[in-house]
């Protein structure tokens, strides 16, 4: 990954950041995306930048200053507690009375009231293909607080080319606006070797013989419809284990899946690398992603990989993971066949899906984000915005 770092500016200022998903109990990919990114960005800052991180709960400050870089002396907690609407109102208040030179937004919506220098990250626009996986209501969100991230934000972050392009077609987002900075991976994420940590994580999860896994927030849009009814086509001697966050249409879609599927909900990060790690393969054929995680979570852990040959997956993968149609169950299914029974498919896959991984870092992430604060920052930018 190629850094995007200007020369930082000479004068100091100080950069608010919305660190309020940034702790959350049971992290989905953007909440790991605000943890890691806050930590690296903290981390990786010159002396020239302070950072002031706003908080919507008590309980999270306290976990964060224990728990991360958050607590570094370049650094300041604000803690601002309110019941509801804490974007628009609360957090809006402070900015008009305690406004930073820059606000980064990486996983909400900016507030109504923001700084003229602001930036936020677009994780995806998977609701304008599939609108049909989302509920009416949150399609409508995401449809209108991305239109005014387009039109408000000095920049925009997104995770991907494929989330950049469709800012671009769908929004007439200005390309030159937006920086591509692709997220990192949990350094502690590796493969599990120890048998018997394996087997107590199997166990803990109730889980009996070999398996296929999904790991990710159980929605439409994951295509998981598809992957059981491949599964049962298939005929082969696995579970297909499906693990994460119920999410709409969680209900029926334990109604389409048979005796050889199980969910076993959300899965505590202390468990991941080894539920990954004895997996006889990972599937993962979403119908759209703006950056997809969980293949290079598994791709970490030594864990061979089918996914989507769409959207921002083919980035993600490369020639690392087995790619198919996600609209094509009988592709699926001659996927699944392949990746769990062909041995040298599957040592090549692993051996690259290690590279591929590797790729991808918090650090390198930081820096492209952080080019973008200093060519915001610099005389030159500040001049132009005041013409």
């Amino acid at each position: 990954m190629i850094s995007s770092r200007s020369i930082p500016p000479s004068q100091d200022f100080c950069i608010g950041l919305d660190a309020s998903r940034s702790i959350a109990r049971h992290p989905t990919g953007t909440e790991l995306y605000s943890r890691y990114l806050i930590d690296a960005l903290i981390d990786r800052a010159s002396a020239n930048y302070t950072f002031r991180l706003y908080f919507n709960r008590a309980q999270q400050t306290a976990f964060s200053i224990q728990h991360s870089a958050f607590s570094n002396q370049q650094s300041e907690i604000r803690n601002l507690r309110f019941p509801r609407l804490w974007t628009h109102v609360r957090l809006s208040l402070e900015m008009l009375l305690h406004q930073p030179d820059l606000l980064f937004v990486p996983a909400h919506v900016l507030p109504m009231i923001h700084p003229r220098r602001s930036v936020v990250t677009v994780h995806d626009l998977g609701y304008l293909y599939f609108p049909e996986a989302h509920p009416p209501k949150q399609r409508w969100y995401l449809d209108q607080s991305t239109r005014w991230h387009t039109r408000i934000a000095a920049h925009l972050i997104a995770d991907s080319e494929a989330t950049k392009r469709d800012l671009v077609d769908r929004y007439r987002a200005r390309p030159d606006r937006i920086s591509v900075a692709y997220p990192g991976l949990d350094p502690a994420l590796r493969r599990i070797d120890d048998v018997h940590e394996i087997d107590r994580v199997r166990a803990s999860y109730h889980i009996d013989g070999d398996y296929l896994l999904y790991l990710g927030t159980l929605q439409p849009r994951k295509n998981l419809s598809r992957l059981i009814a491949a599964l049962a086509a298939c005929n082969l001697p696995l579970v297909l284990v499906i693990a994460g966050k119920p999410g709409w249409y969680y209900e029926q879609l334990i109604k389409e899946a048979g005796s050889g599927v199980r969910f076993i909900g959300y899965v505590d990060e202390v468990d991941k690398a080894a539920l990954l790690s004895g997996a006889k393969a990972f599937a993962f054929p979403s119908l759209y992603e703006g950056f997809g995680f969980p293949v290079l979570e598994a791709m970490a852990c030594g864990t061979p990989v089918l996914c989507s040959n769409t959207s921002s997956l083919p980035e993600v993968a490369g020639e690392a993971a087995l790619q198919v149609d996600p609209l094509q169950v009988d592709e699926i299914a001659r996927g699944l066949i392949r990746i769990a029974t062909d041995e040298e498919l599957r040592r090549t896959l692993i051996a690259r899906g290690y590279e591929q991984a590797k790729k991808f870092t918090w650090q390198a992430c930081a820096d492209v984000v952080l080019g973008v604060f200093d060519r915001l920052l610099s005389p030159s930018a500040t001049h132009q915005s005041t013409k």
